[in-house]
This record gives C-alpha cells, structure tokens and sequence, in this order.
C-alpha cells in the first residue's frame, strides 16, 4: 500500500476492524519510511450481474426493481420490508456465488418464486401471475392447482 505522504510502497498494519456490518475492513497503516499514519479501507470486490431479459437485452441486475415487483406482489399482505430484504439478499447471494456472470430474468424469477412460496402463498400467485403471464384462467388454475397439491 502506498502512502499518502511520501509514496513510499511498504507500511505495516497497526489496528484492523470490521465496519458496516462486516461488509468492509478499516485499517489503521503506518508508513515504514516517514512513521506517518493512514487509513484504508478492504471491500470485496463484487462483480456486476448482467440479466437477460426475455427480449435478449441485457440490464444490470437491479435489487430496487425486484424489491418494487415484490412489494406489488406483497401488497395488503403480512409480509415484512425485512423479509423482503432478506429474500432479496438470499437471491443475490446466489447469483453473486454462481460462477455465471449472466443470468437469465427467467432464472430470477423462479428464485424469487421458489422462497415466496414458503413466506406468503398469495404473494406467490400474485408473483407468478406476472412473472408466468398467464394467459387466461386456466393457466391461472393450473398454478393454484400445483400450489394445493405440494402442501
């Protein structure tokens, strides 16, 4: 690490400590040259995720836009801001872990459905409806039909 001070390549590591709730590393340095101290701070380096849509464009992954698609799907539900940030969080964990840089909206979206049928089985419908595009009641009927036999 460079220093600030006298650009100097070597410093030795005096205090480390985790901040924002162990997302980052604040360390305290001490240049091995002039004796000065500096901080610096440690954070994964998190690679951005790229969705394919089903018209083959492709966006960055957008936590805000799944969060919207849920609280639409949660509306006039019992289900927690928390837990949606919790879904959120579980789902972008496994597409940060995936060795796939890309991944489909499809992919996403049975990620989303899979865990909100275990949080909220209205939601889930609600959710599939558009996710699936049902078409007409049938295909509606078929998703409920599924949801009652699993249970």
């Amino acid at each position: 690490m460079k220093c600030p001070f006298c650009s100097f390549e070597e410093s030795k590591v005096i205090d480390s400590r985790p901040t924002d709730e162990g997302q980052r590393i604040r360390r305290r340095r001490e240049c091995l040259q002039c004796g000065k101290r500096f901080t610096t701070y440690e954070v994964i380096e998190s690679l951005p995720i790229m969705v394919i849509k089903k018209d083959k464009s492709r966006e960055t992954f957008n936590r805000d836009k799944l969060m919207t698609g849920l609280l639409r799907a949660c509306e006039k539900r019992p289900v927690s801001i928390d837990t949606l940030d919790n879904l959120i969080d579980e789902i972008e964990a496994v597409l940060q872990n995936s060795l796939d840089r890309e991944v489909s909206s499809e992919k996403i979206g049975q990620l989303v459905m899979d865990r909100l049928k275990g949080i909220d089985e209205v939601a889930y419908v609600r959710f599939a409806s558009v996710y699936r595009q049902f078409k007409d009641i049938n295909t509606f009927m078929q998703e409920l039909e599924k949801l009652l036999t699993n249970d």
